[in-house]
């Protein structure tokens, strides 16, 4: 799993990297309330999960979040199909 979190918190981070290139260029308004909160959620999510006790009952429901967050990605190069929830 900690594969998979550092796999997705780093296509977070190139999102990130692409929008502020594209805000820069057409304007920060034009992302602000689109897909940036979705990305800090994201990256909220995989921190969490790495904080959670093995025994708390959400743990099993956020992997397999993330394993459903990560499918966007699956075109990309370092996607690994055992990810696939």
């Amino acid at each position: 799993m900690d594969d998979l979190l550092r796999f997705l918190r780093a296509r977070n981070m190139e999102d990130n990297h692409a929008y502020a290139d594209v805000a820069h260029t057409f304007g920060a308004t034009a992302l602000l309330g689109s897909h940036l909160p979705m990305l800090d959620l994201i990256d909220m999510l995989a921190r969490d999960y790495n904080t959670m006790d093995p025994t708390d009952p959400r743990k099993a429901g956020t992997a397999y979040t993330m394993r459903v967050l990560a499918q966007a990605y699956e075109e990309h190069p370092a996607y690994r199909q055992e990810w696939r929830p």
